[in-house]
C-alpha cells in the first residue's frame, strides 16, 4: 500500500499571527488540522524585527501619509523560515490590492500545488517595493477595496483552497457542487420543515426521483446566474445550446430573451 500523502501545508507570514490561528483552529479547518489533512503554519515578522522596539515599518521616501512596511524584517522573516530544516512551501504570495484577482480558478490551481505555499500579508500604506520586485514570487488581490491588512485576505485564501484539498470537508462532492465550481452560483438549498410560516419546500424535492431533483437543480442554478451573476455566464463563453433548451422547457423564456437569447 502507498503512503499516504501528508498534509497540505500553507505558511503565513504576518503581524498578527494570534488572528489566523484562531481562525483556522476552528470548524472545518481546526478539524482538518487535527486529521492531519491540513499543516498552516504562522510566522510573526515582528520576530524577525531588530532594534529595541522591533520596529517593522517607516515612512515612505518622497512624503505622503502613513508608513510603509520596511524589507528588512520580511526578508529576514521569511530567509530564516526558508533556511530551517522544513523549509518553506513556494510560489510565496503577496496579497496586495495591486495583485492579480483571487478567484475559484486561482484557489484550485493553489489547492493543485503538490508542496503547498505561503502567503504574505501586507500592511499599514504597503509593503516596500523590493518585497515584491525580489522576494515574491507572485501578488494576488480579494478585491477592489482596502484593508487594514492582509490577515482577512490571507483567511479568505486559506479557506478557500483548503476547502479543495481532499479529506478537508470529509465529502468529496461538496467542493464540486458549491457555487462557482462550474462557472455558476449555486441552486437554491431547503432543509426540514417541508413547510414553515406557509413557505412550502418545492415538491420535487421531496420527489424521490433523483433525475428530477438534478434537473431541477441545474436550472435553478443557471437561473440564479443569469438573474444575479450575468458576468459569470459571459465569462463562461455564454450558455451552451442544451443549457438554452433546458431554459425553454422549464418556462424561462422571458429570462432567456432578457439577456439576448432568441
Amino acid at each position: 500500500m502507498a503512503p499516504s500523502p501528508g498534509p497540505f501545508r500553507i505558511d503565513v507570514f504576518t503581524l498578527f499571527p494570534e488572528v489566523i490561528d484562531h481562525y483556522v483552529d476552528a470548524s472545518i479547518l481546526g478539524r482538518a488540522r487535527v486529521q492531519g489533512y491540513l499543516d498552516i503554519r504562522t510566522h510573526d515578522v515582528r520576530d524577525a524585527a531588530t532594534g529595541p522596539h522591533r520596529s517593522v515599518d517607516d515612512a515612505p521616501f518622497g512624503g505622503g501619509a502613513g508608513m510603509v512596511l520596511a524589507p528588512d524584517p520580511v526578508f529576514a522573516s521569511v530567509e530564516s523560515v526558508a533556511a530551517s530544516e522544513e523549509g518553506m512551501p513556494r510560489p510565496l504570495v503577496l496579497l496586495t490590492p495591486s495583485g492579480r484577482r483571487f478567484d475559484q480558478r486561482e484557489a484550485h490551481r493553489l489547492a493543485d500545488l503538490e508542496g503547498g505555499f505561503s502567503l504574505l500579508c501586507g500592511r499599514y500604506e504597503g509593503v516596500d517595493q523590493r518585497v515584491a520586485d525580489h522576494l515574491v514570487d507572485e501578488e494576488l488581490s480579494v478585491g477592489d477595496y482596502v484593508l487594514a491588512g492582509g490577515e482577512l485576505a490571507a483567511l479568505v485564501v486559506v479557506e478557500s483552497v483548503a476547502r479543495l484539498v481532499p479529506g478537508v470537508l470529509g465529502n468529496e462532492r461538496s467542493a464540486d457542487e458549491e457555487s462557482f465550481s462550474a462557472g455558476l452560483l449555486e441552486y437554491p438549498q431547503f432543509t426540514r420543515p417541508a413547510s414553515f410560516r406557509g413557505w412550502e419546500v418545492p415538491d420535487v424535492l421531496r420527489s424521490g426521483d433523483h433525475g428530477r431533483v438534478e434537473e431541477w437543480r441545474r436550472v435553478q442554478s443557471l437561473v440564479r446566474t443569469l438573474r444575479l451573476r450575468p458576468d459569470l455566464v459571459e465569462a463562461r463563453g455564454g450558455l451552451s445550446d442544451q443549457e438554452v433548451r433546458l431554459l425553454v422547457e422549464h418556462d424561462e423564456v422571458q429570462l432567456l430573451r432578457d439577456h439576448g437569447y432568441h
